[in-house]
């Protein structure tokens, strides 16, 4: 049976499941994995520490592949300026057809993405976001539920509802995202009106994700709750795993008068991806996981992920499903 749908058509992939981009995870490793799998996948531009060593990780994982892969292209403030423009130049130049966005608003980038061919797929927590980036010409979004691992924004929407109400407003592809793990899941997302799923936190617990075993072991571990709420008083509302670290970050910022300098060491993106992705100690530092984590039993292979979830997915359409209709 499989999927096709106007997501599978416009990135010419063979399921309707995508691993967004995610910061010191992805990686070629895990990139042409996912596209290897049949699935689209996004390296992390910001990964690489230099637009060049972009090129480099680029190349890499078209060695590994040849199906396709995208690029992501987060857009944030930062202490330190980052050459976005000088990222977006190599994106452009090796060749790269598929982008996605996310951060703030991707218009100072759109035209050179356009005027290179290049499609674009842009984050958002909201659907007025949403609707602002098909404004501006993106030709997919993918909307993220309060259950995601990241930035789920200040509004507290869940899937269930967040999908849906964009896909009533909006006329381009909806990725769903945030809560995503399962064949029933990607069911659910085509019926609110999505037509892919995004993962991340599942993506990381598979055999390439470039990040230490203790970690997939731990989202294994963990249920529904082992997640927390951080930086919402300081109005960049973020969800990630719980642990030590975390539930001290959230004590912290409670506090009144307290600002981000207070918490800045313990969320320190350099100790995360050091001491936890790197080393194994999931104590160690703040590191990002979303809810799924209540729906991962097992530590797999990207290709057997992406292979079960769709077979599930038949399965629940053509079986469960069926069975539960009353034909008048």
């Amino acid at each position: 049976m499989g999927f096709q749908n106007e997501f599978t058509e416009m990135f010419g992939v063979e399921h309707p499941i995508v691993c967004g981009g995610m910061l010191a995870v992805g990686t070629a490793d895990l990139i042409s994995a996912v596209a290897n799998a049949g699935a689209l996948g996004f390296l992390s531009a910001l990964t690489q520490p230099t637009p060049e060593a972009l090129a480099d990780e680029i190349k890499r994982c078209r060695d590994l592949t040849d199906k396709p892969f995208g690029v992501n292209l987060t857009i944030l403030p930062t202490i330190e300026p980052v050459p976005y423009d000088d990222y977006r130049a190599v994106i452009i130049d090796s060749g790269i057809k598929i982008v996605e966005t996310a951060g703030s608003n991707p218009a100072p980038h759109l035209p050179a993405f356009k005027q290179a061919g290049v499609k674009v797929v842009h984050k958002a927590v909201a659907v007025r976001h949403a609707l602002k980036a098909e404004a501006l010409g993106v030709d997919a979004v993918s909307i993220d539920g309060f259950e995601c691992a990241g930035h789920p924004g200040p509004d507290d929407v869940p899937g269930l509802v967040l999908i849906p109400a964009a896909a009533r407003r909006l006329t381009i592809p909806i990725i769903a995202s945030g809560g995503f793990a399962t064949g029933a899941g990607l069911v659910a997302a085509l019926a609110l009106g999505a037509c892919a799923i995004n993962m991340g936190t599942r993506f990381e617990a598979t055999e390439e994700a470039p990040i230490h075993p203790n970690v997939k072991a731990q989202i294994v571990a963990n249920d529904e709750r082992g997640t927390q709420i951080v930086f919402r008083e300081f109005g960049n509302t973020a969800r990630v795993a719980r642990n030590t670290v975390s539930e001290d970050i959230a004590r912290i910022g409670a506090l009144p008068q307290a600002t981000f300098a207070d918490v800045a060491d313990l969320a320190s993106g350099r100790r995360a991806r050091q001491q936890v992705l790197h080393d194994g100690d999931v104590e160690g530092g703040m590191w990002w996981a979303g809810q799924a984590q209540g729906l991962i039993d097992s530590v797999e292979s990207c290709d057997t992920v992406v292979r079960s979830i769709v077979e599930d997915a038949e399965r629940i359409i053509l079986g469960r499903l069926v069975r539960q209709v009353k034909r008048m």
